[in-house]
């Protein structure tokens, strides 16, 4: 026996369940999610790449006017603190011009890649500090973790594959590269630029087939990572349900003000029928707005002292009627027309009241 329920809690605390809901959105307030980081840096250079190869003419204008306007003015100013100070200034708007718009293209493309693989999250838990992130021990364990394994093994399939393909564009255009020493300046700057954009486009291209395996991998992990016991889903629902004693001094509220309502009807009916001490039942008939008579308020003991109280403030008719008191406050629920079973003993009820009503 001791050993079956041992082996129930083990059972128990196996996670084999999917994550809940509230797991998931929690995990996501930590910053944890499904991400695949090949993926923002296989955009980024796909990115990058692509606008080199459609505006490589125009940075190339504003290179060779940053060497030229160097070497016609600057090597023939004076070295004096001034104009070191205009120099630099102007070489670094320089550099912003041409460094500028490189740089947004791949923020964009980052953020893009971000958006894509998780949508818009927000969360300052991954850079909180944490002791266990320096303990050697915790440290050796993740070096030579199985996860760390994938990794390298991730790392080397990337290197070899990316470098394949890139070998295999610069052996497409070995012909180009052989004759290079006979070509102008110009001219070979231009074919290593173009033989540059070919391959890192290609590398680009071949790292974002990979990164798509990469970000399967990755959601594998992360749903693994996540899972969770039935106990718990069990403690799970037991937190979202609240504590015992809160829950029960919430309804404790709500019966409080569902009383306060129903004594607030008690001076509408027109008449109360009592066991004479332990029941009382408020009814009210209104051809109008219903064929039978409706229960406004009922109640045992205590309550059915106060309806009485109020009763007779109001100056309501009561009928001391036992069985028929002690049926209604069983069978009909407040707000509720009375059955057909008691249209009888009712109806007698009301004519004598309304008789009564009438000689006063």
């Amino acid at each position: 026996m001791k050993q079956l329920i041992l082996d129930l809690q083990f059972f128990a605390g196996e996670k084999t369940e999917k994550a809940t809901p509230k797991k998931r959105q929690d995990t996501r307030k930590k910053g944890q999610t499904a991400k695949s980081q090949d993926v923002n840096t296989a955009i980024g250079l796909l990115a990058v790449f692509s606008f080199l190869l459609f505006f490589s003419p125009k940075l190339g204008e504003i290179t060779l006017n940053t060497f030229r306007h160097s070497f016609n003015e600057y090597l023939l100013m004076e070295v004096t603190e001034a104009n070191v100070r205009l120099i630099m200034m102007d070489i670094l708007k320089e550099i912003a011009i041409l460094l500028g718009p490189i740089m947004l293209v791949a923020l964009l493309a980052g953020i893009g890649a971000n958006l894509m693989q998780v949508g818009f999250m927000a969360s300052g838990e991954p850079l909180m500090p944490k002791l266990e992130k320096i303990d050697p021990i915790k440290g050796l364990k993740r070096i030579f973790s199985i996860r760390a394994i994938v990794e390298l093994l991730k790392s080397m399939l990337k290197i070899g594959f990316v470098g394949a393909i890139t070998l295999f564009v610069l052996w497409s255009r070995i012909d180009e590269v052989l004759i290079l020493s006979h070509k102008s300046i110009a001219s070979a700057l231009k074919t290593l630029g173009s033989l540059t954009i070919q391959m890192g486009i290609a590398a680009s291209i071949a790292l974002l087939f990979l990164s798509l395996f990469d970000y399967l991998y990755q959601r594998y992990d992360y749903e693994k990572n996540i899972r969770m016991s039935k106990q718990d889903i069990k403690d799970e629902y037991k937190n979202i349900e609240g504590d015992p004693l809160i829950k029960s001094k919430i309804k404790q509220k709500q019966r409080e003000m569902a009383m306060s309502r129903m004594m607030q009807e008690v001076p509408k009916a027109d008449v109360i029928i009592t066991n004479p001490t332990h029941y009382a039942i408020a009814l009210k008939y209104d051809e109008e707005k219903a064929e039978a008579p409706i229960v406004l308020a009922k109640g045992v003991d205590f309550i059915a002292q106060k309806i009485k109280l109020i009763a007779g403030e109001h100056k309501i008719v009561m009928v001391e009627n036992r069985p028929l008191a002690r049926s209604l406050y069983e069978q009909v629920d407040i707000g509720d027309t009375i059955p057909d079973d008691f249209f009888k003993a009712v109806a007698e009820i009301l004519a004598y009241v309304y008789r009564i009503k009438h000689k006063i």
